[in-house]
């Protein structure tokens, strides 16, 4: 029984039966017939301004005029992947806008000619052009082929519904299979003729969907490939996204550090400090006094230092640095409210980097299961798979975590994602919890 895909729920319907009363089937019929119209314009003007820009290089005209046709060539793909959205249903994005540099610091370079450059030099305008090039061989095919089968499949398959016709206004009893000069012929009109031929029409019926699925196929792959951004512009974007991600962490973790420091040891030294001076004047008229006071004092320093060392093992842990991972999380579940078994299987330590991101992600992970998950008891497992460092935390708390915006497991899936990480979450609700982090392996240097 086939799926179906919106609802998940399986179809009475074979798909092969659906397909061609299918919304997505007329929608690229659409797409395909349309094609060709845009195709010769688009053809017809990149070719005729391209040659004339070509020929007029020697003259100041020809270098604008080339620009222009670029640009236009752009202007011809918000079309076609506006076309692409409404009717193949391809989610694109736009490709990298043509970026101009600004030598003035005044920012009065950005004048016509340097637009002019920025276009000569944008490798995406010249994939637009190379689509309207190639597009149009492509969309004429694709217009014959479709419409030629569209049209004769559903002709004969409707050939009972209309054979009627033949003998009332063509005077002819049937379609005529063949005929010669001398009169003889061949007509499609008696009951198996015409069942045959519906029959052959029904078969038409049901295959020219599956060949209106592959050319647009075909089309999807030319719009993302010639139309759609590059790899390495998709790249870029990834890495300034990941960038911010990890600006705006350490911006946090910096003012988190600040705030730590001038609320916690910071306020606990002054106090401290101002305890100490009125001790030393009180040495002389009450020593007792003065004594005890130099022991709060003693435990003031005592917690002062307490602070600093939680202080410390927060921005990086000495443990993990002496030690490794497996002892480091081995100290980091001890503290845990909730009993945590952890089994570390690395047969050599990462790069520091992963390594602290991997603490750091292990020790948030089990800061939720003491403060939300109200488990009796957790499991931290560390392996190496390939290329990857995996992470497993688990618990059998009353689950429902989920990494909606705004939680702190969102948070935690861009500062992975940021360092090409994933992190995937299967809490149903009433429990159990897994959430499982992958990082990049890197071997230390």
């Amino acid at each position: 029984m086939a799926i179906d895909h919106a609802t998940g729920r399986p179809h009475r319907v074979p798909a092969v039966l659906r397909a061609p009363l299918e919304g997505r089937t007329w929608r690229e019929f659409l797409h395909l017939l349309t094609s060709l119209p845009i195709a010769i314009v688009a053809f017809a003007l990149a070719v005729t301004l391209t040659a004339a820009s070509v020929g007029t290089l020697v003259t100041f005209v020809g270098v604008p005029l080339l620009a222009a046709t670029l640009a236009a060539a752009r202007g011809l793909g918000v079309l076609e992947r506006a076309r692409a959205r409404g009717l193949l249903r391809l989610e694109i994005a736009e490709p990298e806008p043509v970026r101009v540099r600004v030598r003035r610091r005044d920012g009065r370079g950005a004048g016509p000619m340097a637009w002019v450059g920025a276009l000569l030099k944008s490798g995406t305008s010249w994939r637009h052009l190379l689509y309207a090039v190639v597009h149009f061989p492509w969309a004429l095919f694709t217009f014959v082929l479709s419409l030629v089968l569209w049209s004769v499949s559903w002709v004969l398959f409707l050939y009972p519904a209309w054979q009627w016709t033949q003998p009332t206004y063509a005077h002819q009893p049937g379609i005529q299979l063949y005929g010669d000069s001398d009169g003889r012929a061949f007509y499609l009109d008696s009951p198996f003729e015409i069942a045959l031929v519906c029959a052959i029409g029904l078969l038409l019926v049901l295959f020219t969907p599956w060949v209106i699925r592959g050319l647009a196929h075909v089309d999807r792959l030319l719009v993302r490939g010639l139309l759609g951004p590059s790899r390495l512009a998709e790249r870029v974007w990834e890495l300034e996204e990941d960038r911010g991600v990890v600006v705006d962490t350490a911006s946090a973790d910096l003012r988190r550090i600040e705030r730590d420091l001038h609320d916690g040891a910071q306020a606990r030294l002054v106090a401290l400090a101002m305890e100490l001076g009125l001790a030393k004047e009180l040495v002389e008229r009450d020593p007792e006094k003065a004594a005890r006071m130099v022991d709060e004092a003693h435990g003031e320093v005592k917690l002062a230092l307490q602070e600093l060392r939680d202080l410390a093992r927060g921005i990086h842990p000495a443990i993990l640095t002496d030690r490794g991972l497996g002892p480091a999380l081995a100290s980091l579940a001890g503290r845990c409210t909730v009993p945590v078994a952890t089994e570390v299987d690395l047969d050599s330590r990462p790069a520091p980097a992963i390594e602290g991101i991997a603490y750091f992600t292990v020790s948030e992970l089990l800061q939720n299961v003491s403060k939300h998950s109200r488990a009796r008891s957790a499991q931290v497992d560390v392996w190496r798979s390939g290329d990857r460092l995996m992470l497993r935390v688990g618990d059998d708390g009353r689950g429902g975590a989920g990494t909606t915006s705004g939680s702190g497991l969102a948070g935690l899936a861009e500062r992975l994602g940021s360092v090409d990480g994933l992190l995937v979450v299967d809490s149903p609700v009433g429990g159990p919890t897994t959430v499982t982090a992958e990082l990049p392996w890197r071997a230390r240097g």
